[in-house]
């Protein structure tokens, strides 16, 4: 979703992963909402309804990550509060 630390990413670019573990989509709470996966539907994203958290399942800091940097800087201009 082209929101939070997604802001401005096209759909469909390139995140690099060091592991196979995922999230599975049965056991999120309620409170977390989805804003990435894979074409296989695999969860790359998340934010928490209430508070100022989100998280990635991959690496944007990775050289070979597409517009990691944005990501990156997305974050830092969120309200943490």
């Amino acid at each position: 979703k082209d929101t939070d630390v997604f802001q401005g990413m096209p759909q469909g670019f390139a995140a690099t992963r060091y592991h196979s573990l995922h999230v599975q989509r049965s056991t999120l709470p309620a409170c977390l909402d989805i804003t990435a996966e894979t074409a296989e539907g695999e969860i790359m994203g998340l934010r928490h309804k209430e508070l100022p958290i989100w998280g990635v399942q991959f690496h944007p800091e990775s050289i070979a990550t597409e517009g990691g940097m944005r990501i990156l800087e997305n974050f830092l201009k969120l309200d943490h509060a």
